[in-house]
């Protein structure tokens, strides 16, 4: 006779969910909603890409790489975090190559962080980063981002951040441009962090996957790049969202050579190596022209102003991002009614099955049961504008015939 099982997961498992923003993207396939829930474009990467990746192929590049990736690529790397960064790194022992970004920062939890320590986390946060912590038995402080009612930016409490930095800290992690609220660190709350890092001998954790993504003349600052900074951060960058190929998973990871050491023995045991074809075109795609990030820039800026129009037009409240390609929105309005939706989930349920649109509810980018120093929202949506126009006409049009 069989034994029943003991557990069907393993007690890391049971303080996260699946991703809501996976699952709305589920839905939206179920229900043929326009989606604007998960950050992947619609339309095609550039042509330029194809004819790399398939010129990989062809000319077999077919087997693994060096587990930490290939030279031409690493190389290929540094000199674009030389050039835009602001960041000096040798490809030989400062570059590793992952499985895109999502593996990355799970090698820096898990080759940087011991188990029982804290990892600081700015919420609402890309919902990854609090599983990771989990997952690698590290402890999630919290700090809250709120927006500005005048401005639209969103900033942190100084005190507050302060008061998240003890002697049991390990990380803090940082994405800027920032997901979900498009928030891009000045340099001086960059140096604010700093200060608090080298106080208490903490690591960086930088996601800066939306690096070219910005509008409105914001500047990109990697955090490596402050000084004092270089030796404790792993700046994470990808090539996912820069070119269109969120399916490619070609990320990197770069960080002084001890800790260096530590990703790659994580790496090297959990993926072996990215896609060697993919990683050849990644290595020419690094190469494109400045006029190409400019002109993606402002494509995204466009389609930014017209989603925000259209949100105000179906009655939320967006937030205009300085960076990325996700907005924000108020959406307190919906909540209000009689028989309605009474929080942000259910509004987001009731917009797949009867508007046809799929949004993430904001609560799932924050930390659940909020305390005196944290304020959990349930009132918030994010949207994606990563879209073709048609896309994006046909969710307002939507949204507005919901309203």
């Amino acid at each position: 006779m069989t034994r029943p099982l003991a557990s069907s997961a393993s007690r890391r498992l049971h303080r996260f969910t699946e991703s809501v923003i996976r699952e709305q993207t589920r839905l939206a396939q179920v229900h043929g909603a326009v989606n604007l829930a998960q950050g992947f474009p619609d339309f095609p990467c550039p042509p330029a890409l194809k004819e790399l990746a398939n010129r990989a192929v062809t000319e077999d590049h077919n087997q693994y790489s060096i587990t930490w990736g290939s030279r031409g690529l690493r190389e290929a790397v540094a000199r674009k975090a030389r050039a835009y960064n602001g960041i000096a790194a040798d490809p030989e022992t400062e570059v590793t190559v992952t499985c895109g970004s999502t593996e990355a920062m799970m090698c820096a939890f898990l080759g940087l962080v011991d188990p029982g320590r804290e990892v600081i986390l700015f919420q609402p946060f890309y919902e990854n980063y609090h599983p990771d912590s989990y997952l690698s038995g590290a402890k999630p402080v919290y700090v809250t981002l709120r927006p500005d009612l005048k401005t639209g930016d969103w900033t942190f409490d100084e005190k507050e951040l302060r008061r998240a930095f003890g002697p049991k800290t390990a990380a803090i992690v940082l994405t800027t441009p920032h997901n979900p609220t498009g928030k891009v660190f000045s340099r001086a709350e960059l140096e604010a962090i700093a200060k608090l890092c080298h106080k208490w001998n903490v690591l960086v954790f930088s996601d800066e996957i939306y690096e070219h993504i910005l509008y409105d003349g914001a500047r990109h600052v990697s955090p490596a790049s402050i000084p004092g900074l270089q030796d404790r951060t792993v700046t994470i960058g990808s090539a996912s969202k820069t070119y269109g190929v969120t399916g490619w998973r070609v990320g990197w990871a770069i960080a002084a050579a001890p800790l260096t050491a530590s990703l790659r023995k994580v790496h090297d045991f959990l993926t072996v190596c990215a896609a060697t074809p993919l990683q050849a075109a990644v290595e020419g795609a690094l190469g494109m022209p400045a006029e190409y990030y400019r002109a993606m820039a402002g494509e995204y800026r466009e389609r930014r102003e017209y989603l925000m129009a259209g949100l105000r037009e179906a009655g939320y409240n967006p937030f205009q991002p300085a960076g990325a390609y996700y907005i924000m929105a108020e959406a307190g309005a919906f909540l209000k009614k009689k028989g309605g939706p009474r929080n942000d989930v259910e509004l987001a349920r009731e917009l797949v099955t009867a508007a046809g649109v799929a949004a993430v509810p904001g609560s799932s980018f924050y930390r659940s049961g909020s305390k005196a120093l944290t304020q959990r929202r349930d009132d918030l949506l994010r949207f994606c504008f990563c879209k073709k126009e048609e896309t994006l006409r046909a969710a307002v049009e939507r949204l507005k015939a919901f309203r």
